[in-house]
């Protein structure tokens, strides 16, 4: 199982995704690929970003039964920790903004 999430991203890239993947809601895509295609689809991803960010996450055989990367600015960060990718979050930019005053 394959899924990639993308935001803000232009719609020649959410077009290029619909042809390998089904859009289940606006951004969301799903598919059962294989490894070559899907390293494929990431590096048109990279490709075709721009401003926005995307998520890609499928099934593997390690601990937690799956693995995940991600491109694009969000105030998510993986993290590994004991052979675990975790995600950590970044501080909110207004929580930064008021504790400076």
């Amino acid at each position: 199982m394959l899924v990639i999430v993308v935001e803000n991203v232009p719609h020649r890239l959410r077009g290029r995704l619909a042809v390998w993947l089904i859009e289940i809601r606006a951004g969301v895509y799903v598919g059962d690929l294989s490894a070559k295609v899907r390293e494929m689809i990431w590096a048109q991803i990279v490709d075709g970003i721009e401003e926005g960010n995307a998520i890609m996450t499928w099934s593997t055989n390690t601990e937690s039964g799956f693995d995940f990367v991600t491109l694009g600015k969000n105030r998510r960060l993986p993290v590994e920790f004991d052979g675990l990718k975790l995600v950590s979050f970044y501080p909110l930019e207004d929580q930064k903004d008021n504790d400076a005053l």
